[in-house]
């Protein structure tokens, strides 16, 4: 079943809101089994809302508009759909009672134009509004079903939970169940390759989608339960789980930082980390999980070369005769690390983050990433051009989270030039 995402509003066309309900519904679409083709955003012109609203209703079986349902003159979405739809407004009193009682449990007066809120469908339904004075309203017509909600994420997720969420599994055979597998150390353009036969299935599909640093495959399978559809997915799973294998970090939401602490947790070992042009980025993303205290001992952020010396004991002449920027410089400070802190691996991370520092044979985005255990020391050279200053810092601190989970899973480490201590 098709359906479609309708944002009403000048403010969203200008920038100035985020429009993360689109996303939002969109989620929860897909999980329903809806195919949604077409997301929009319209202004607040009754003209041009009429005309998005006619196409839609021609075009998808299901609508959902945010937006346009308050007081004010310019918000104008169920007065247009309702023409649309063929549904003429009456107003409700006891619609108009919650929003008088709404107004008087906040202590703030009601402007005479609030009585608009009140109109609703003469024949769709309304939909209970618990955190706002604008109710979501439904309109049914030749099998064509538009549902307006608020604006507000606030009130129109607890409203789409509640109140739509229900009418639109009534209305939905299939289930929708997808499956997230994230992904480091594999450009997507090479796992492309590598799972080419795994991307051409039409139930389960398979996805790939680049982010910074790391590639995100989703697999959906649609079928007549959840736990038909699930099973399709762990097929699939498993066979990316064979061709990609460690590269393989997590699933679902979690991210590299939650898996390295999760997993030292796990193997009772304790890091630190000693940084340079991440700036103490690394040690930022491991200690924003929770838990993070049982597993992570110190990050010195040692900008200066005397701090790389007084600190963390990287000899002068290594840093005279190779530079700050150097694997030789990157090996003394995650050695360094591990004896100031006696933790079970150090990471330590020196390059160029831009957008200016470079030499002619040190560009902007060289990084040197070394990570030590008590056994051996393996550096990591990185270099990442054109890219921006937070990109190659992300970048730099991802490898590093990495390296630590390979290394705490004595997982082969292939990239690395390695040495023993």
């Amino acid at each position: 079943m098709n359906a479609e995402i309708i944002a009403v509003g000048t403010e969203l066309l200008l920038g100035d809101i985020l429009n993360t309900n689109a996303q939002y519904l969109s989620q929860k679409l897909a999980q329903l089994g809806f195919t949604v083709h077409f997301q929009s955003v319209v202004g607040d012109n009754p003209q041009r809302l009429a005309q998005l609203a006619q196409q839609a209703k021609e075009r998808s079986e299901v609508v959902i508009y945010s937006g346009g349902l308050g007081p004010t003159a310019d918000d104008l979405t169920k007065e247009t759909v309702a023409q649309i739809y063929g549904d003429p407004l009456q107003f409700d009193v006891a619609q108009f009672e919650k929003i008088q009682d709404f107004f008087h449990a906040c202590g703030k007066p009601m402007s005479e134009n609030n009585r608009k809120q009140a109109m609703v469908p003469l024949y769709g339904e309304t939909l209970e509004n618990n955190n706002g004075t604008a109710p979501g309203m439904l309109f049914r017509q030749d099998g064509r079903v538009a549902i307006l909600l608020p604006g507000p994420p606030k009130e129109l997720i607890p409203m789409f939970e509640g109140e739509v969420l229900p009418i639109l599994q009534k209305m939905q055979k299939n289930v929708l169940v997808s499956r997230v597998l994230r992904v480091y150390g594999i450009g997507e353009s090479v796992l492309e390759e590598m799972v080419a036969p795994l991307l051409e299935g039409q139930n389960p599909t398979a996805a790939l989608y680049a982010k910074t640093a790391e590639v995100v495959v989703r697999i959906t399978a649609k079928a007549e339960t959840t736990e038909q559809a699930a099973e399709m997915c762990d097929k699939t799973a498993k066979e990316f789980y064979r061709i990609v294998g460690d590269c393989i970090y997590a699933e679902g939401e979690q991210l590299l930082e939650e898996t390295v602490v999760k997993l030292l947790a796990e193997k009772n070992l304790q890091l630190s980390t000693a940084e340079s042009c991440t700036g103490g980025l690394l040690s930022q993303r491991i200690t924003s999980i929770a838990g993070s205290s049982k597993v992570f001992e110190c990050g010195v952020c040692s900008y200066a070369n005397t701090v790389k010396e007084k600190l963390l004991g990287v000899p002068a002449d290594v840093l005279e005769q190779f530079g700050a920027v150097s694997p030789q410089t990157a090996k003394a400070m995650a050695q360094g690390s591990l004896r100031l802190s006696g933790a079970d691996i150090a990471v330590g991370i020196t390059g160029i983050a831009g957008p200016d520092g470079e030499t002619p044979e040190k560009p902007v985005g060289l990084v040197y990433i070394a990570a030590a255990n008590k056994e051996k020391v393996w550096v990591h050279r990185m270099v990442m051009a054109n890219r921006t200053r937070e990109v190659v810092r992300f970048a730099a601190s991802q490898k590093a989270l990495d390296l630590v989970r390979r290394i705490a899973m004595e997982f082969e480490i292939k990239d690395c030039d390695c040495f023993e201590k």
